[in-house]
């Protein structure tokens, strides 16, 4: 089967895409300008970021990435170079929702923030139950009508309301979710699998996946509760270390010793070889890990050396 691609060929994207997260949170400014030039400058161009990062900091409000991307941008000719892919309905302040009225200015304080008249891929961040789906739809479609957007997907949807999305849009003449943006790795398979594959199989949805590397524990530098110290990120990473966590590392350290590659380019490599993956979402904060995650993209695996990373990371 052909791999899915994000929409039509004038938003064509390379085969991983950077999860921004990291900016104004674990990269300052500067740093995040380093690995933006890097990235780009490495043909590759799908940038993903949301208005809530990163509210998590002590200190910050949201929209710090965003700020950091648009400050990015204002440099210079850089805009045509990344298909820009962001967030609504996180909580900034309003609790998480959906409401047209609420989407409509979040557009606009996204834009201001990334300095663009436009947005590539606009995305739900999560479900709003207690907004209509029509009026959700509809302030999308809205938006691509005004040309404030191009493309609109859906993030932490279930897919029985991606699919009703689908059904609303078909029936009114919307534009239409053309992504969807689940949980997915070697760790974290089940959900996708039983769920999300099948929906995207269906209706030709683009997969950008995001945690493709599970927080970091597919880098393979957390094997015990004391590596939990080692970043930001450590708390999050304990679920992951466990005896099946351990077999998928000890699998990921046998190829990596093959190729001579790290566990992250090897894990990375695995979700490049699942036909519906589009681009994983990975993020970097040094140039070595931006090097491994980017150099994923040309790494072989043999069917059956993905047959036993499947194996080895099975859930059931």
């Amino acid at each position: 089967m052909k791999k899915r691609t994000l929409g039509k060929s004038d938003l064509s994207v390379a085969p991983i895409a950077f999860g921004a997260n990291v900016f104004g949170w674990t990269l300052n400014e500067q740093e995040s300008f380093r690995i933006l030039d890097e990235f780009v400058d490495n043909d590759f161009n799908l940038v993903d970021t949301a208005d809530t990062y990163s509210t998590w900091v002590p200190g910050n409000s949201g929209g710090e990435s965003e700020t950091i991307i648009g400050n990015w941008l204002k440099q210079g000719s850089k805009r045509e170079r990344i298909v820009l892919a962001t967030k609504v309905g996180g909580d900034m302040g309003e609790g998480k929702n959906l409401r047209k009225d609420y989407i409509k200015r979040a557009a606009e304080s996204s834009l201001k923030r990334l300095q663009t008249d436009y947005i590539d891929l606009y995305q739900s961040h999560y479900d709003d139950p207690n907004t209509p789906q029509e009026e959700t739809l509809q302030a999308y479609d809205e938006l691509v009508r005004e040309g404030k957007v191009r493309y609109i997907g859906a993030s932490n949807l279930s897919s029985e309301r991606i699919e009703s999305s689908l059904a609303i849009t078909a029936q009114n003449g919307w534009v239409s979710y053309i992504s969807l943006q689940p949980e997915y790795n070697l760790f974290d398979r089940q959900k996708f699998e039983t769920e999300y594959a099948p929906l995207a199989r269906k209706h030709d949805l683009a997969v950008l996946n995001y945690y493709a590397l599970a927080s970091g524990f597919l880098s393979g530098k957390y094997r015990s509760e004391q590596d939990l110290n080692l970043s930001q990120r450590g708390p999050g990473i304990k679920k992951y270390l466990g005896q099946r966590g351990f077999r998928i590392l000890s699998a990921l350290d046998n190829l990596a010793l093959k190729y001579e590659a790290s566990q992250a380019r090897i894990a990375i490599a695995w979700l490049l070889h699942k036909e519906e993956v589009t681009a994983p979402i990975a993020s970097a904060t040094n140039q070595h890990q931006l090097f491994e995650l980017l150099t994923a993209a040309q790494q072989p695996l043999t069917k059956d050396e993905v047959r036993y990373l499947d194996e080895e990371s099975a859930w059931s």
